[in-house]
């Protein structure tokens, strides 16, 4: 007798080499009725996508590159 998952053929009597097959295995625990409800509906509007980052935190990145490039240039 083969058997799928290697065990030694004198040892198929053992009732711990009892392994399920794929369908029982993945049937153990799934709900009686798997079909969820949508929790996003299709089409309709979405809502506009942001960006992370805003005007004052571009504005302090260009101001903190200013400061460092006019100390480059004054001060070589």
């Amino acid at each position: 007798m083969a058997s799928t998952h290697s065990i030694d053929p004198r040892a198929l009597s053992d009732p711990r080499n009892h392994y399920p097959t794929d369908a029982e295995f993945y049937a153990s625990d799934r709900p009686a009725h798997p079909v969820l409800p949508e929790d996003r509906p299709r089409g309709g509007p979405s809502e506009r996508i942001r960006h992370p980052w805003t005007w004052s935190s571009v504005a302090l990145i260009v101001f903190f590159f200013l400061i460092v490039f006019m100390g480059i240039a004054l001060f070589p």
